[in-house]
């Protein structure tokens, strides 16, 4: 067996000491112009080497944690994140995983009603003429112009950062659908366009008055709608063509941004090929024909791209950037550290949760004839788990982890099942960082008890006792983890 290259092995440290400091960010409240001191400090303090140290940094400033500030009165600066990162990082693993116009439609409706009902109960002055600015900037639209603005704008108004970041993600997984789909004749996409102004100004007018219910209502319906759209008007034979968009991105990119563009870019058009692992996407020579950046640019973004195992340079003869099967853990830490910042309450995960996990129930309640559901719902695998973890909180942690992903997992919808994953993530972090009091024995027994009760709900087919079951047990542990 050959030995581990040593910038793999710098590589791998340096996301190490990059966790490391993003953990002691949190840990200190993360205040937004706070110095976490000098480059030498840094490298005293985490053992890094100045090239180790470097490479983290690097990190940081991708995630947009931090950045190094040279000269005096320098040194490591916390920064304020934006939602670009995160977003970029989930949807290019689930372009990966080739997520389906239905598991987009199911998230959709699970979602964006909640975020309607939640800013009919929260909207402000501010929040209306917001949103009425959106509606007055739609009778301005231009065909080929996306109308989409609308859900990410009434999303904000839901005051729900959980909600907000992950009905972003569904956006940008729904503009690349609409990018592919046949929009017909001028009249066609005009009255389309129409429809669209006239359900989101139903909307905003039922948010403004208050009326959460006709609110969560017409928004099932418009998203039912616009879904439906999409999946008559797909051309599967329609992809963007590989490279198209990085020939433009010197001029568009901004300054310091450019190679994380850059790696977007790349990801999508490994996406656009067909995400053929294994394979040589390209010679670095080629990359740089291809995409007319800096080398240092490339490199820069290849790092990236490395970082979140979407592909890998290879060097030597037939070598070139290697096409990897991305992780979904590095979409999750991305996406999870940057709601650590956005601070989200235990309303705001537990509403969200709870909407995840009552639509999973309720598919998995229609899959249980399958072998694997079967299989999970057995109570003998359970009921021994149970009793063997002995008042132990940790591993009552993990049986929780592995009860609530599980059924994720056999509910079939690969952006729930990441979406719900972010979440738990969430929760792991503020138990392992906040010295929570250890469960007691009865606490553990509950979970236990819990996990099977919903169980035999479900293989009896009781979707209503499985829905009241799944809410009880969340609300009761969420009083545990946090």
């Amino acid at each position: 067996m050959t030995a581990e290259p040593d910038q793999v092995r710098s590589d791998k440290l340096a996301a190490k000491i990059a966790r490391r400091i993003e953990e002691d960010i949190v840990r200190r409240g993360w205040v937004v112009g706070e110095s976490l001191g000098s480059e030498a400090a840094l490298q005293q303090r985490y053992g890094a080497s100045r090239s180790v140290l470097r490479e983290a940094v690097r990190l940081l400033e991708h995630h947009q944690v931090a950045r190094m500030r040279r000269g005096p009165n320098g040194g490591l600066i916390i920064c304020e994140p934006d939602a670009g990162p995160a977003t970029r990082a989930v949807v290019i693993y689930l372009e990966h995983l080739g997520t389906t116009l239905a598991d987009l439609l199911n998230a959709r409706l699970v979602l964006e009603p909640l975020a309607a009902a939640l800013a009919a109960e929260r909207i402000d002055e501010a929040g209306i003429g917001r949103l009425r600015s959106v509606l007055s900037a739609e009778q301005q639209w231009r065909p080929g112009r996306p109308l989409d603005e609308f859900h990410t704008a009434l999303a904000e108004q839901s005051k729900n950062p959980v909600l907000q970041l992950f009905i972003d993600v569904l956006m940008r997984l729904t503009k690349r659908y609409a990018r592919t789909a046949r929009t017909g004749s001028a009249a066609e996409a005009a009255d389309a366009a129409h429809q669209m102004r006239g359900a989101h100004a139903d909307i905003v007018a039922a948010v403004t008055a208050g009326d959460s219910a006709r609110a969560k209502t017409l928004s099932e319906r418009h998203v039912q709608r616009v879904t439906a759209w999409l999946a008559e008007h797909q051309d599967p034979a329609r992809r963007a063509r590989p490279g198209s968009a990085g020939k433009r991105l010197a001029s568009e990119a901004p300054r310091g941004k450019l190679a994380e563009v850059l790696a977007a870019n790349i990801a999508d058009d490994i996406a656009a090929t067909g995400w053929q692992v294994g394979s040589v996407f390209g010679t670095e020579t080629a990359l740089l024909q291809r995409y007319r950046v800096s080398r240092a640019a490339l490199r820069e973004a290849v790092r990236l791209l490395e970082y979140h195992q979407v592909a890998h340079m290879r060097r030597g003869p037939g070598g070139g950037l290697v096409v990897a099967r991305p992780r979904a853990q590095a979409s999750i830490d991305t996406i999870a550290l940057y709601l650590q910042y956005r601070k989200p309450t235990w309303e705001d995960l537990r509403c969200v949760r709870e909407a995840i996990e009552i639509d999973n129930v309720v598919n998995v309640v229609a899959r249980r004839a399958q072998p694997d559901v079967a299989a999970f719902l057995d109570p003998h695998g359970w009921s021994t788990v149970a009793g063997d973890v002995g008042g132990d909180a940790r591993d009552a942690a993990v049986e929780e982890f592995r009860f609530h992903v599980g059924l994720a997992h056999l509910a079939g919808n690969a952006l729930l099942d990441l979406f719900l994953r972010i979440i738990v993530e969430l929760f792991r972090r503020h138990w392992s960082t906040t010295g929570q009091a250890q469960l007691t024995r009865t606490d553990v027994a509950a979970v236990g008890d819990a996990h099977l009760r919903i169980l035999e709900a479900i293989d009896c087919g009781d979707d209503s006792l499985a829905r009241y079951r799944i809410r009880r047990h969340l609300d009761a542990a969420a009083s545990w983890w946090l």
